[in-house]
């Protein structure tokens, strides 16, 4: 179960990978999360158009694969930075919509800055395709759990503060300029850590990657018996979670009727969970393996829905408590199904191709990542204010769209229990390492720090 003999050591200059991370994560959470959602639905968007928001960013990562044949011949890092400064600008230019609420009536500005979003998501969508094979050739094989658990742990990090800033910026009923203010932090924030990624050491790529000139044999990639089978996992875990994030706050600023800075708040409980995901797994995923972390996570993600659906079908009060420990569990568990899927295809992946299967990866997830939350939104606008009873339980477009995710997330279980990972631990060494000897660890260091 993984060689844990072997030296673990990360090459030097990679903490400033750490360091672009959380810059970038202060930026791209306002233009790309529950600011901007918050921002749209200010000007009256619909659920639709919510899904076409969040989905826009994954959708365009479908630019991986013409990119892919590029990154070897351009450097990893001189093509990942173009496309980040590029993305930046398009940030400045966002920063800028708001102010034109003098001029410019809602529809129009929600136009606007779908134009620039996609600007934005397209230059991400390019660049994107030199990040996984530049920080796979980068860390040595042993410790790729280890370092994907703290690069998970700085942008939790990270992207908790930027959620207490837009809470405390935008307050209760803010203004145009409120949002100006944010996405302008935004910008700069990105235009910092483009000073960290410049100072990532350089990798050079295979030689016989550079020098091929062969077609790339999509078909024989795809037939790869154990990246087919972690596609088929993946594209059923973006359809299931694709749309969580956008319609829990939907959910709660339509139904709870929160007011935007409580659900700021309560959103960056979301990012302590994926915090928490250092200390509940850390570097021990390299010897567990991902399979059993994905199978474990599918249980609780279908407990945690099961929450969200007993809130929306009336069982359950909106308690503060309920609502930030469901948001807290799905931040843990969010990150660790990204992190141990991102280790199972660095794992499996050839070296020669490693580009174009990193590239067929991300598109398909990311794809299905943005067309879930559209398909989700078209599904709960359809059957709008429509609601009946069973019992106790309020069938509504929430508690629907909430029993369908489950029903879905149990589809992903089916597939990660099909997984090929020989090296991987089984279910109950994981629930043994995780509810044991985690806890008992926890307290070891308690009781030694209070003597």
């Amino acid at each position: 179960m993984g060689d844990r003999s072997a030296p673990e050591e990360f090459p030097p200059g990679l903490n400033n990978a750490y360091f672009f991370a959380v810059f970038n994560a202060l930026s791209f959470q306002f233009v790309l999360n529950s600011p901007m959602i918050l921002y749209a639905k200010s000007l009256d968007a619909s659920a639709t158009v919510l899904g076409i928001f969040t989905g826009m960013m994954p959708l365009l990562v479908i630019f991986q694969i013409p990119a892919a044949q590029y990154v070897d011949r351009v450097g990893y890092r001189r093509f990942v930075y173009a496309g980040w400064g590029i993305r930046v600008c398009f940030i400045f230019a966002m920063a800028l919509v708001p102010l034109t609420s003098g001029f410019l009536d809602p529809a129009a500005r929600l136009g606007l800055i779908l134009m620039l979003l996609f600007g934005f998501n397209l230059s991400r969508g390019i660049s994107s395709a030199g990040w996984l094979p530049w920080i796979t050739s980068l860390v040595p094989a042993n410790v790729r759990g280890k370092y994907l658990s703290r690069d998970a742990a700085w942008i939790n990090f990270a992207s908790f503060l930027s959620f207490l800033l837009a809470a405390v910026c935008l307050g209760r009923n803010p203004q145009p300029w409120q949002f100006a203010l944010i996405f302008l932090f935004s910008a700069i924030m990105g235009a910092t850590s483009l000073s960290f990624l410049k100072r990532i050491p350089e990798s050079a790529p295979p030689e016989q990657a550079r020098s091929s000139s062969m077609p790339v044999p999509w078909g024989e990639l795809l037939r790869y018996p154990p990246f087919r089978k972690l596609l088929r996992m993946v594209v059923a875990w973006a359809l299931a979670h694709g749309g969580i994030m956008t319609f829990t706050v939907a959910f709660l600023k339509v139904k709870v009727a929160m007011p935007e800075s409580e659900i700021l708040f309560v959103n960056s409980v979301f990012f302590l969970g994926g915090l928490c995901s250092l200390w509940f797994l850390g570097s021990r995923l390299d010897h567990l393996g991902s399979k059993p972390v994905v199978t474990f996570c599918c249980v609780m993600w279908m407990l945690i829905i099961a929450g969200w659906a007993c809130l929306a079908g009336k069982l359950w009060q909106p308690w503060l408590g309920v609502i930030l420990g469901l948001q807290f569990l799905m931040g843990l568990f969010t990150a660790l199904v990204n992190m141990s899927n991102t280790r199972l295809v660095m794992a499996i992946a050839p070296v020669m191709g490693r580009n174009h299967f990193f590239a067929i990866f991300s598109v398909l997830g990311n794809v299905t990542l943005g067309l879930s939350p559209i398909l989700w939104g078209l599904a709960i606008d359809a059957i709008g204010q429509w609601h009946g009873m069973m019992a106790a339980f309020e069938w509504n477009r929430y508690s629907v769209f909430f029993g369908a995710v489950i029903a879905a997330f149990a589809v992903v279980l089916f597939f990660a229990r099909r997984l090929d990972e020989p090296a991987a631990a089984s279910m109950e060494q994981l629930l043994r390492e995780v509810l044991i000897q985690s806890p008992q660890r926890v307290l070891r260091i308690w009781m030694r720090e209070t003597r």
